[in-house]
């Protein structure tokens, strides 16, 4: 592994590098943050997909591909005057003291909870912090992070169940609310009664110490491995993957997970 000095040597010569793509590159240098911002969203899923995947050489790729907006957000800042990267990673500094006392102060706490606990305590205090618990959910998150982040934020000042076990009475009613507006067939309400399905299951995941995204997104690539399988050994015995039976489909599906996809 390298050194702290060669690791600020490496950051300095990719901003060189970027000072100089935004003089003379054309692309480069037209970016604003506002056509840069669709590419950081890439970006980041992006980083997620290798991380979800432990792809330690996309990781590292993925790293660098994020760190480059970062540094470009900071070098149009101070193109603008309004802050350079040193002003950042001074904010960030500060953050990271003023947010761990437990650390670089006095205060004692006893577990993980309690310090996820300081921690929105101190964001409301801080200044230019958040004004209400849950304000500093960003509204552009997608749904179910966003639901995990809100359980998580209001559980972290007391508002949680005292026995998680607890939850699944709560997913019950819910799916009991649901299938009640099923039988009166009002669209609608079945919608709503649907994110609070989804919401219960959220934060139940949350409770059980399981990342709803995470966990949706493995699922999500098991489908897509045994689906892939079912096409591939339709293919093999040349019929069109539409022309199965749904019992030709599930023995491959069994096939297919007996396989370990």
């Amino acid at each position: 592994m390298h050194s702290r000095q060669e690791k600020l040597e490496a950051l300095g010569r990719v901003i060189d590098t970027l000072d100089t793509l935004r003089v003379k590159c054309p692309w480069d240098a037209k970016q604003t943050n506002q056509s840069l911002r669709p590419n950081t969203i890439e970006e980041v899923y992006e980083l997620c997909d290798a991380l979800i995947n432990e792809d330690n050489p996309n990781i590292r790729k993925e790293l660098g591909d994020v760190l480059l907006h970062i540094l470009f957000y900071a070098k149009i800042g101070e193109e603008k005057g309004e802050f350079d990267l040193a002003d950042v990673c001074d904010a960030l500094n500060d953050k990271l003291i003023f947010r761990h006392p437990h650390v670089f102060g006095t205060t004692q706490v006893d577990s993980t909870d309690q310090v996820l606990r300081n921690w929105e305590e101190l964001k409301l205090k801080e200044k230019g912090g958040n004004k209400t618990v849950l304000s500093g959910v960003p509204t552009a998150l997608p749904a179910m992070i966003k639901a995990e982040r809100i359980t998580e934020k209001a559980a972290n000042v007391g508002f949680d169940w005292q026995d998680r076990k607890d939850v699944w009475a709560k997913v019950t009613e819910e799916i009991n609310e649901f299938t009640a507006e099923v039988i009166r067939d009002d669209h609608a309400k079945m919608e709503a009664e649907m994110g609070d399905i989804l919401f219960a299951m959220v934060n139940a995941a949350r409770l059980y110490g399981i990342n709803a995204e995470n966990a949706l997104e493995k699922s999500n690539a098991k489908f897509i491995a045994r689906f892939n399988y079912i096409e591939r050994r339709a293919a093999e015995s040349g019929k069109p993957i539409k022309q199965l039976t749904l019992g030709e489909m599930d023995a491959l599906w069994n096939e297919a997970k007996k396989a370990g996809l």
